[in-house]
């Protein structure tokens, strides 16, 4: 994978839009479950098993007139979602481009949020579907729904359009299928370690850095705990997820999920297990038991570091705003970028993204396309700030909006987190991601539960995904 250089920065709204959402496991703000649900896809994957016999539908066409104008015949856009009532994004995005475009109307399409992308591709598979925009909440979905040939290649609109895939920070070539690109990307998210500045300023440790090696990052979290039974302190938190782990592997850019050869998990996993040993995080296997959510650890306050996505940090704000979280607990809290390997560039992160695609059986491409190309433009991007959310593409103008979020952290370290220097999707494309991502999450799950030492668990990834690559 090439690196390559994006600027993402927070993106900033009014509380009223953040506060939208926000349930009581504290990860539902808006769109926070597209971001949470999209890794916990890459561990517990879906069932179908994607295959690359593409077989384009028939070449796209140059797409109509510009979005903007209200040229045209009255058109109807029908478009698939999840949570429209608890995502505001979703009714701003229609109400920003109907006004654009007075001859269009969209009609979004609420398939919920759990198994979306199975209910999808049932959808689409049918006779009956007349979806005309479909969104893509994951990559394992998004193989299937190529596999199937429901998604029309948008490779003639985007060089008819002229639309510069270098904005969206190299992820357009992680998703590309022979040599085809069949979603936009309007939405990123992004890894990024919270701290609370209490408790290293109650032990009288200095705060991380946006520049840490992993054995820096140990160092850190052990100088930081406490063990003392009644007043624990952890120096880090791992979710469940075996994201929070395993792919701290991949930030070299010489490494992903779809090698077939994991030994270089090793190291990793005997970290994050000696930590366990040593009390310095929590138990994998208790929290699994207790279903302990990873924002109600670093909201209660005993947690120094927690490495977690981007969509936290909204749900950070607005939760301690509303006082659903205790802010003398988790208040005072900051954030820095992920540590990696020695030699491996600092702001190497992790990323997912949700995108928008335009369906083969469409009646409606070139407009569809246009709607498209919108909302993962530059107009698309300013409502995704001003509705509180990440979008895929930055400019001068979200920077403005961004700038004035008010219960983000005002320290320099935080800000500067969020320049990411590479950004890796954390589930790249391939034909057989599903089972690859089923496979993976097992034995992780037999090496943290240690039923399987670290070992036997990477003995047998290589050994089981060896036989889906054929190798």
């Amino acid at each position: 994978m090439k690196k390559k250089v994006i600027s993402v920065l927070l993106t900033a709204t009014m509380l009223a839009g953040l506060l939208a959402g926000c349930g009581s496991n504290g990860d539902t703000a808006p769109a926070a479950d597209n971001a949470a649900d999209t890794t916990q896809t890459a561990d517990t994957a879906p069932a179908d098993n994607a295959q690359t016999d593409t077989a384009p539908a028939d070449a796209a066409a140059e797409p109509a007139a510009d979005a903007g104008t209200d040229a045209g015949e009255a058109v109807t856009l029908k478009w698939a979602i999840w949570d429209k009532d608890t995502t505001p994004y979703w009714q701003a995005l229609k109400d920003a481009y109907e006004a654009a475009n007075p001859n269009v109307t969209l009609e979004m399409v609420d398939l919920g949020s759990a198994d979306y992308m199975t209910v999808l591709a049932t959808e689409l598979s049918g006779s009956g579907s007349d979806f005309d925009v479909v969104t893509i909440k994951d990559v394992p979905g998004y193989a299937t729904l190529v596999s199937k040939n429901t998604l029309e290649p948008l490779d003639s609109y985007i060089s008819a359009a002229g639309i510069d895939l270098s904005q969206y920070g190299g992820v357009d070539a992680q998703i590309t299928v022979n040599g085809s690109l069949y979603e936009l990307p309007f939405r990123n998210d992004f890894w990024v370690v919270f701290y609370n500045k209490d408790i290293f300023d109650a032990a009288g440790v200095a705060y991380p850095t946006n520049d840490m090696t992993f054995e820096e990052y140990d160092a850190l979290a052990r100088q930081v705990a406490d063990p003392t039974f009644g007043s624990q302190i952890y120096g880090t938190h791992y979710h469940t997820w075996r994201s929070a782990v395993q792919l701290f592997g991949v930030l070299d850019g010489q490494h992903s999920i779809l090698d077939g050869e994991y030994d270089y998990f090793k190291p990793y996993y005997e970290m994050v297990l000696n930590q366990e040993a040593d009390q310095i995080c929590r138990n994998y296997a208790d929290l699994s038991a207790e279903g302990l959510h990873y924002s109600a650890a670093f909201s209660g306050g005993d947690v120094a570091m927690m490495n977690m996505g981007s969509w936290f940090i909204s749900t950070l704000i607005s939760n301690i705003a509303s006082g659903e979280y205790d802010a003398s607990l988790c208040g005072n809290w900051g954030m820095v970028k992920y540590p990696h390997a020695d030699g491996v560039e600092a702001g190497s992160t992790l990323g997912t993204i949700t995108g928008l695609s335009v369906t083969s059986v469409s009646d409606n491409k070139d407009e569809a396309f246009k709607f498209v190309e919108w909302v993962s433009g530059a107009e698309g991007a300013k409502v995704m700030a001003e509705t509180g959310n990440f979008p895929a593409l930055m400019n001068d103008e979200i920077s403005g909006i961004i700038a004035g979020m008010e219960g983000f952290p005002t320290d320099a370290e935080s800000k500067e987190a969020l320049n990411v220097s590479n950004l890796y999707l954390e589930v790249p494309y391939a034909e057989n991601v599903s089972e690859i991502n089923d496979i993976l999450d097992t034995y992780h799950k037999s090496i943290m539960n240690q039923e399987m030492t670290i070992d036997e668990g990477i003995a047998k990834m290589n050994e089981e995904v060896g036989k889906v690559l054929g190798q």
